[in-house]
């Protein structure tokens, strides 16, 4: 079971992808967004943080200038084939791929508590 959750941007599709527990979207490279704007507004809409009041921060993480050049079309104009990045971002596992695919996985039990459950 799949819930829509809203997204800084209505074409990336920002869903919970129940079974798998993580929120599941893809980046559009022909939209006027960067790879890192949607993940930071995806990432603060997953937990409900507010990146206008300065609550969250990618560069808390990973450059965000590196990842928008890891995933921006080669140098002859040809688009990136392959490859992942992984990252933690809010004690959220974030993974992108190079065909615009993120997937999100929430925080683990352990870390929310700091104890198995």
């Amino acid at each position: 079971m799949q819930t829509e959750l809203p997204t800084a941007d209505d074409a990336n599709d920002l869903q919970y992808d129940q079974t798998n527990d993580r929120y599941v979207f893809h980046h559009d490279f022909e939209s006027t967004a960067t790879i890192t704007t949607t993940i930071v507004h995806a990432i603060a809409s997953i937990a409900d943080t507010d990146v206008s009041q300065g609550e969250f921060s990618l560069y808390d993480s990973v450059d965000p200038d590196a990842l928008d050049r890891i995933f921006s079309k080669k140098a002859d104009g040809t688009e990136r084939s392959g490859g992942h990045i992984a990252f933690t971002a809010l004690e959220h596992e974030v993974y992108v791929y190079a065909n615009g695919d993120v997937i999100v996985y929430p925080p683990t039990e352990t870390s929310r508590h700091g104890q198995p459950s």
